[in-house]
């Protein structure tokens, strides 16, 4: 009988329960464990969901657990962590961030977890890099969400742009989940055609590309001012990620992964284009990028590099 896909969530607040309620939604795993140190408010989120799927033919089980559930996890989902305010930077979080993941991480392993993390909590490059540091694992088994929610909002504004589906859009965020990603406009398609190559009232000037690149950059800090914090965009890019690893899609998303030798950088989590499947992530691309563009790739690394202090 084929085992059971599990799926562990740490940390159920804001971020944690919008990916778990997603993720429900899609039916992508047959089991959700949720922990979280609040135990009264997680078995309240994990009662509550369990409730709800009474409604659908769902034969998933939501349950709150402990770090001894993780054994048996396909993925360990980590969104725990102190949150952005209005006015921080995701840098701004990662002393007291880095010492839950550390505590996280120690817990999940010890517990025989053998399958792969994924990391949302931010600074993500930088916890990324923790997680894989403190678990000993192969750094295709540690993924952070990186840059797939950026990606997300940039296609939805080219979207919107050129009244078309986002689908249709072939465009990525590349670097640092933060004040340094770029967008890589040199290799940037809609329907397949490339965005410099577009004529008539397609034409885009370069101005109007600063617009849309700084209305992605900095959507996350409008919807902080507005409502205290974001949640759901990364609960849905969270469930985009897992589906693909739990289905083995093999799917191209901007994933935060360790390089070695890719654009002339070693040891640093960043955002570049992956191929995701049930081992994990099994190949970088590398398509190649701009002068320009690879000097923002080269200041969006150094940030990372000068910020992380397990470097």
């Amino acid at each position: 009988m084929e085992r059971a896909r599990r799926i562990v969530l740490v940390g159920s607040g804001s971020v944690g329960a919008s990916f778990a309620f997603a993720a429900l939604n899609q039916d992508i795993c047959d089991e959700l464990v949720m922990i979280d140190l609040n135990k009264e408010k997680v078995s309240a989120d994990a009662n509550d969901m369990q409730d709800g799927l009474a409604n659908f033919k769902s034969r998933v089980k939501v349950w709150d657990g402990d770090y001894a559930d993780c054994k048996e996890a396909d993925i360990v989902v980590i969104c725990a962590g102190i949150a952005q305010r209005p006015g921080q930077t995701r840098l701004d979080l990662i002393n007291t961030n880095l010492k839950i993941i550390k505590s996280i991480t120690h817990d999940v392993v010890n517990s025989g977890f053998e399958g792969i993390f994924l990391v949302a909590s931010n600074p993500v490059d930088i916890l990324s890099y923790a997680v894989w540091k403190f678990s000993g694992f192969p750094k295709e088994r540690v993924i952070g969400s990186g840059t797939s929610l950026d990606t997300a909002r940039l296609r939805y504004q080219l979207s919107k742009r050129f009244n078309i589906s986002p689908r249709a859009i072939n465009a990525c965020v590349f670097g640092e989940h933060g004040d340094s990603e770029f967008v890589a406009w040199s290799i940037a398609k809609v329907a397949g055609v490339s965005l410099t190559k577009l004529g008539g009232q397609n034409q885009v000037s370069p101005e109007e590309l600063q617009a849309i690149y700084e209305s992605t950059r900095d959507a996350a800090y409008k919807i902080i001012q507005a409502k205290g914090a974001t949640y759901y965009g990364v609960a849905m890019a969270l469930t985009r990620i897992c589906k693909a690893i739990l289905s083995d899609e093999l799917e191209l998303l901007m994933l935060s992964t360790r390089l070695e030798g890719e654009y002339g950088h070693n040891d640093v989590y960043i955002s570049v284009p992956c191929i995701v499947g049930r081992t994990g992530i099994t190949s970088i691309l590398t398509p190649e990028l701009s002068s320009a563009e690879m000097a923002q790739f080269n200041q969006s690394v150094k940030v990372l590099k000068e910020n992380n202090p397990l470097i």
